[in-house]
């Protein structure tokens, strides 16, 4: 796994939704290598452990990486209060990402709350072959939904108040309707109690599916246990991995819920 650590400078910032800040910041070299699916790992000022959050954009061409991430805590709101100019110390890119299918025809991007960013480097991806289904608590939580927009991405906003978007409830009902139609693979990352349901209905259907797990992370490339998951391989052997390593992206058959 190649990555680099450095400090690197944030040329923009935006607050997009209630607590949710969109940052970009110039690493030419991480842009040069980063893959979809792939996360960033970030010290904080000021803090001991760093936080590791998922990569939303990889430009290349002008040497960025874009990053979204929601408060959650101490160390996010310290990120958060940083500005353009500041720079910010990351290790990148780590981890392994999704794989992608250079000859699907319909790809379905399910996203679930601060889940919904790694969706996008996939949508840039496949264009109009995607379609995305992004699920939110209420329309305070909508993020994203006009950048999918732009890459040719079907968008299919799902809300539990049916307060925004075209569907009241989860992610999986929609789903459900392109798993009975026929699709090449599945993409997905959020709560685990949604990775779950949507790991259990491809596996149903026989659709190739892949899940990002989200996990508390301390040194964010293999070297300690704390975020290690367990997981099946081919003749049904259970093995503990780590997610930051050996994932996030598992496919759907592999995760031990």
């Amino acid at each position: 796994m190649k990555y680099t650590q450095g400090l690197y400078p944030i040329i923009e910032k935006k607050a997009i939704a209630l607590d949710t800040y969109s940052f970009t910041l110039y690493c030419p070299e991480v842009a040069d290598i980063a893959q979809a699916g792939q996360f960033v790992h970030i010290l904080p000022e000021n803090y001991g452990l760093r936080r590791p959050i998922s990569i939303a954009g990889i430009d290349p061409e002008n040497g960025t990486l874009r990053i979204v991430f929601a408060i959650r805590g101490k160390g996010t709101k310290a990120l958060a209060n940083m500005n353009e100019g500041q720079r910010m110390d990351m290790i990148a890119p780590l981890g392994h990402g999704f794989t992608l299918k250079p000859d699907a025809e319909h790809v379905v991007l399910v996203g679930g709350g601060i889940g919904v960013p790694p969706m996008l480097p996939l949508a840039k991806y496949y264009g109009n072959k995607a379609t995305a289904i992004s699920g939110f608590r209420s329309f305070r939580q909508v993020i994203l939904q006009e950048d999918f927009e732009q890459f040719g991405t079907q968008v299919i906003t799902c809300t539990e108040d049916g307060s925004a978007g075209a569907v009241k409830g989860f992610v999986t009902a929609p789903l459900e309707q392109f798993l009975s139609e026929g699709i090449d693979a599945v993409y997905a990352c959020g709560p685990l109690v949604m990775l779950k349901a949507v790991a259990e209905l491809c596996i149903r259907n026989k659709t190739y599916c892949e899940i990002s797990l989200e996990e508390r992370m301390a040194c964010g490339v293999g070297a300690c246990l704390g975020c290690a998951c367990q997981t099946k391989d081919e003749k049904g052997e259970i093995h503990f991995q780590h997610v930051c390593k050996n994932g996030p992206v598992f496919k759907a058959e592999e995760v031990l819920f």
